[in-house]
C-alpha cells in the first residue's frame, strides 16, 4: 500500500513538473513573440496629419460656419466646392471601407489632426494595416464633417494665415504667401506612389504642372481661385481677394450640390467636308486650351466623352454615331498597372472625324450633334460601391448642333 502511495505521489510530481516546464516554455514564446513585434516610426509625408490646431484667440472654433460668420462670401463659396464635401463624399466613404483602404487616405480628405478620431504613431513592423492608434482627445466630429475647410489651409499655431496680413482683424494674423501657395495645393493634388502592389496613388497634377508650359506663369490660384476686388468682411474696404469655390470639374457630390466648372477642353467648329458623291467626312479639333495640368487629371478614373451624332431630320433616324473616350485605363488587380493612357497634355489638339454616307436627295435634312460629358466613375462602379441615383458620376459641359449643308 505504502509502494502504491509512493508511486502515485512521483507519477503526481512528475506531471506537475512537464505542466511547469510546458508553462514556462509557453511564456517564453510569448515573450520571443513580444519582441519581434518591432513599431517602426512614421516617415512618408503622405502618413502624417497637420498635428492638433488650437483655436487661435479671437475664434470660437476652427469650424468654416463659424469663420463664416465674418467672410460671409468667402463661406458660401466654400460650400460649392469639391472641398467641402471631402469627407462626406459617398464614393470615398465607400472606398474607406474596404479592407485595403490604408489609414492615411484620410490625411487628405480631412487633412487636420483635430478632424480625426486617432493619433497614429507608428506602424507595427513597418505595416501600413497595423498602425499603433491613440485616442485623440481633440477629436471634433463636427469639424470632421467640413472635410477640408478654411482652417485646414489658413490656421496654424495659433495664427490665421493670409496672403496679405491684417492688423485690424479680431485675431491674430500672420502673412505668408508661400504657405499659400501652389505648394499647399499639390502637397494633395499631387500624391503619387506605389504603397502595395495594388494599392497605388496615382494623383499627378502637380508634376502635370510642372512639367507643362505654364510653371513659373501660372499656377494653381491663378485658374481655381480667381483674384477680384471686395471687401474681406462686410462693410470693410475694398482689397484683394480670391474666390473660394476651387471651380474644377463641375461634378456635383450629390445631386442638390451646386458647383462651379472650369472647363480646360476647348472645341472647334466642325469642318465637313464631301468625299465622294455619296460620303461625307464631319472633322473637328478638341484642345487643352485652358488648363495648366493634363486633362482629365487627378483620379485616374476620371474620363471625358464626345458624343458624336448624325441624325437625320425628317426620318428622325440616326445616321452616324462615334464616341470618343479621353482618360487613362488601368487593371487593378492582381497587379496596379496602367494599360492606357491618352489625357491630352496643356496646349495639345487633338482632331477627330467622322465619315458617313449620305442620300443626295437628303443631304438637307442632315443635322450634326456634339455632346461633351465628364466622368468621375463609370456606372459599373457606382453599382459596385452601391452608391444611390443621387450620387452624380458624370455631368455635360457642352452639347451643340450644327447644320450639315
Amino acid at each position: 500500500m505504502k509502494h502504491q502511495v509512493m508511486k502515485l505521489l512521483y507519477h503526481f510530481l512528475w506531471v506537475a513538473f512537464l505542466v511547469s516546464c510546458s508553462s514556462n516554455q509557453n511564456k517564453q514564446e510569448k515573450i520571443s513573440s513580444v519582441k519581434e513585434i518591432d513599431t517602426l516610426p512614421l516617415s512618408k509625408k503622405w502618413e502624417f496629419a497637420i498635428p492638433n490646431q488650437e483655436v487661435p484667440k479671437g475664434l470660437v472654433s476652427l469650424k468654416a460656419k463659424d469663420c463664416g460668420a465674418c467672410h460671409q462670401e468667402h463661406y458660401e463659396e466654400w460650400l460649392y466646392s469639391t472641398h467641402s464635401h471631402a469627407w462626406t463624399d459617398m464614393q470615398f466613404q465607400a472606398e474607406l471601407k474596404k479592407k485595403t483602404s490604408p489609414f492615411m487616405c484620410i490625411n487628405c480628405h480631412i487633412p487636420l489632426q483635430n478632424q480625426q478620431e486617432y493619433i497614429i504613431t507608428g506602424l507595427i513592423n513597418g505595416d501600413i494595416y497595423q498602425p499603433v492608434k491613440h485616442i485623440n482627445p481633440q477629436f471634433d466630429v463636427e469639424l470632421q464633417k467640413e472635410g477640408i475647410n478654411c482652417a485646414s489651409c489658413h490656421v496654424r499655431d495659433g495664427y490665421v494665415i493670409g496672403p496679405l496680413g491684417n492688423t485690424n482683424a479680431p485675431h491674430p494674423v500672420k502673412k505668408d504667401t508661400k504657405h499659400l501657395s501652389e505648394q499647399l495645393c499639390i502637397s494633395c493634388h499631387n500624391a503619387a506612389a506605389v504603397v502595395t502592389p495594388t494599392l497605388v496613388c496615382s494623383f499627378e497634377t502637380g508634376d502635370e504642372w510642372k512639367s507643362g508650359p505654364y510653371n513659373g506663369k501660372k499656377n494653381c490660384i491663378s485658374c481655381h481661385m480667381q483674384t477680384i476686388s471686395r471687401p474681406l468682411v462686410k462693410g470693410f474696404p475694398l482689397r484683394k481677394s480670391h474666390r473660394h469655390y476651387f471651380a474644377g470639374s463641375g461634378i456635383p457630390k450629390v445631386d442638390t450640390a451646386k458647383t462651379k466648372m472650369l472647363n480646360g477642353l476647348v472645341y472647334s467648329s466642325p469642318k465637313i467636308v464631301r468625299l465622294s458623291n455619296d460620303s461625307i467626312k464631319v472633322q473637328f479639333t478638341v484642345t487643352n486650351a485652358n488648363a495648366g495640368h493634363r486633362v482629365p487629371t487627378g483620379d485616374p478614373e476620371r474620363y471625358i466623352l464626345t458624343h458624336v451624332s448624325i441624325i437625320n431630320i425628317k426620318s428622325k433616324k440616326l445616321k452616324a454615331q462615334k464616341i470618343f473616350r479621353i482618360g487613362e485605363k488601368w487593371k487593378w488587380h492582381p497587379k496596379a498597372q496602367k494599360i492606357f493612357d491618352n489625357n491630352l497634355d496643356p496646349l495639345e489638339s487633338r482632331v477627330y472625324e467622322v465619315i458617313f454616307n449620305v442620300n443626295k436627295k437628303e443631304e438637307s435634312n442632315y443635322r450634326l450633334h456634339i455632346k461633351a460629358t465628364k466622368c468621375r466613375s463609370t456606372l459599373k462602379s457606382k453599382e459596385y460601391n452601391k452608391l444611390p441615383d443621387s450620387y452624380p458620376i458624370c455631368v455635360d459641359f457642352l452639347d451643340k448642333e450644327y447644320s450639315i449643308k
